[in-house]
């Protein structure tokens, strides 16, 4: 029941939220930060994997939960990224729309990456998996929520105003409860390579950040897209991760399997990590909006 229906409708839930949020606009705007853009979409698509593969080869982490971290490193931003990107003092519009646009290109990039880490990770053990059925569920479950969630917003502004608040809050406390569904679920393996796992997902989250300062400086970026270019790097849509790691497990219907770990140990170490970073980034970014007179680029 918890895998079968109550997960897929609090993704599709969590994703309409994020619809709301969105206007057309969103996925056009790209024109307007286009080098931030490139870099942005440069570090989800091909160095936050690349890292992550890395991490789990350093660390010798489980192939089950390998798979796991691997297919974190493949799910976009979501709501949350943004949330923070606004704290942060960073560029909201930019983050929305790499957000955005990595949702709908997660429709084709995950089930083929995740079905090339399923096989190298697993070997003979490897369940199949069947890539256009992943990509259609991701599309229903994903694409379907956020064009809804836009269509509403376009048709009735009004009421979209009144309901987003309450809908985000829903969202996060969904959010909240199949996080702690996976790791009750897998108590077991969650304390068992809680010492490896762990460190792994910290790490990773401060390698994406720090990498996001780093392309950002050497694009010379100013500090408000660099500070976005590195949440969006960093941060991943851990329910993605979790409902995509329960798809591919074989015989899943009653239980989160070992695959979803490492997603939901992530949905507590990125705050872990984030929120400082977050702080920092705020401080950083006032200061330089109060020296205005000696604008240029930097981190």
């Amino acid at each position: 029941m918890l895998v079968s229906v109550a997960l897929p409708l609090i993704l599709a839930f969590i994703m309409f939220s994020l619809g709301l949020g969105l206007r057309k606009e969103d996925f056009t705007r790209v024109a307007r930060f286009p080098k931030a853009f490139g870099i942005g979409l440069g570090n989800q698509l091909v160095l936050l994997p690349v890292v992550a593969f890395g991490i789990t080869l350093l660390l010798q982490v489980s192939p089950e939960l390998a798979v796991g971290v691997m297919i974190l490193s493949f799910c976009p931003g979501g709501v949350t990224s943004n949330v923070l990107t606004r704290l942060a003092g960073g560029n909201t519009p930019l983050s929305i729309s790499l957000t955005a646009v990595m949702s709908l290109c997660s429709i084709i990039t995950v089930p083929l990456l995740v079905a090339a880490s399923v096989n190298h990770f697993m070997g003979n053990e490897a369940p199949p998996v069947h890539v256009a059925a992943l990509g259609l569920k991701m599309f229903l479950l994903t694409a379907v929520p956020v064009f809804l969630g836009m269509w509403l917003t376009a048709a009735k502004p009004d009421l979209v105003e009144r309901i987003s608040h309450p809908i985000s809050r829903i969202a996060l406390v969904l959010f909240a409860f199949i996080i702690l569904a996976a790791i009750a679920k897998n108590r077991v393996v969650f304390f068992g390579n809680l010492p490896t796992l762990g460190p792994a997902l910290i790490l990773l989250n401060v390698v994406m950040l720090a990498f996001g300062l780093l392309t950002s400086w050497l694009a010379r970026l100013d500090r408000k897209d660099a500070t976005t270019i590195a949440l969006e790097s960093g941060v991943q849509n851990g329910t993605l991760g979790i409902a995509v790691g329960a798809m591919i497990a074989v015989d899943s219907t009653e239980t989160l399997p070992p695959t979803t770990v490492p997603a939901a140990v992530y949905g507590i170490t990125m705050y872990l990590v984030s929120l400082p970073f977050v702080f920092w980034r705020k401080r950083a970014i006032g200061t330089t909006q109060k020296n205005s007179d000696t604008a240029g680029f930097g981190v």
